[in-house]
């Protein structure tokens, strides 16, 4: 029996993830903070945008991409008071590990489940349908939301209990800011230095300084072009996330406090929409 699916918050990421759905024959409703564009969405899919209530009391399956705790804990209230028993929420936000457990409680209480869910690959990985999903939660609820992750993943990872996918994403945003740090430092030098970036970046690439973020911002940035992808201003805030989680760890937290004080100046600047590339702007400076 087909699953009746939902999904909640319709940015850059979510946008493209419920069209992912829509292919697969599983959307049945959209909802957005911003009602109006989920009501725009709604018509160009041929799906439903309902209040929450309705959304809730009708869908088997809610996936939800949200930007801050209190919003995703808002939105499980909400949808708490009305989902039938055995309802699965998927939370794609990156929001910290205590907060899924909090909302995995809520739920529990009136007998719905939840997994949390935070993704990796970018608006392209969201477009693409490619995403790397990180799953915590009970392995049963994830094999039956698994269709739905599927629509619009590369990988899918039960990585544990309620709270695992989000603590291996602050791994994952750790691994993602040090690697900006790297790449941005080392093509600002490389630009001072008057290398040519059609050769200089391939030839980077093919090497033990391959990555992803070289692949697929190394020559944007270089042409001043940080529209692309992932805003920095989102990666500030996962990083007071990790921030935390870091310091109850007891691990070192340089490439964490560094990038917060790179990406805070960047904001003040008026370059928190810019993608975290922009992060070239204060190498330069120093080159």
């Amino acid at each position: 029996m087909t699953l009746k699916a939902a999904f909640i918050g319709l940015g850059a990421m979510g946008e493209p993830m419920a069209g992912h759905l829509k292919q697969r024959g599983l959307l049945y409703a959209v909802a957005n903070r911003t009602h109006a564009k989920a009501e725009t969405l709604a018509r160009t899919l041929g799906v439903t945008a309902p209040m929450l209530a309705e959304l809730a009391a009708q869908c088997e399956v809610i996936a939800l991409c949200v930007t801050a705790d209190a919003d995703v804990l808002n939105t499980v209230d909400a949808l708490a008071q009305h989902v039938k028993p055995g309802t699965i929420v998927i939370d794609h936000s990156t929001v910290a590990p205590d907060t899924a457990k909090q909302a995995a409680a809520r739920l529990e209480a009136v007998g719905a489940h939840f997994l949390d869910a935070p993704v990796s690959g970018g608006v392209e990985g969201a477009k693409n349908g490619k995403l790397s999903i990180m799953v915590g939660g009970d392995a049963a609820v994830l094999e039956r939301a698994r269709p739905v992750l599927e629509a619009y993943a590369l990988r899918i990872t039960h990585l544990g209990d309620v709270g695992a996918g989000q603590a291996t994403k602050a791994v994952n945003q750790v691994l993602v800011a040090g690697i900006a740090q790297a790449v941005c430092e080392g093509l600002a030098l490389g630009e001072a230095l008057g290398l040519d970036p059609e050769r200089l970046i391939p030839t980077l690439g093919a090497g033990a300084a391959g990555n992803w973020f070289l692949d697929k911002r190394g020559a944007t940035m270089l042409k001043n072009q940080f529209s692309v992808g992932f805003k920095l201003a989102l990666l500030h805030k996962d990083l007071g996330i990790v921030r935390g989680i870091a310091e109850q760890a007891g691990t070192a937290r340089n490439v964490i406090e560094q990038s917060l004080v790179d990406y805070a100046e960047l904001m003040q600047q008026g370059h928190g929409d810019d993608d975290i590339s922009g992060l070239i702007r204060l190498k330069r400076r120093h080159s």
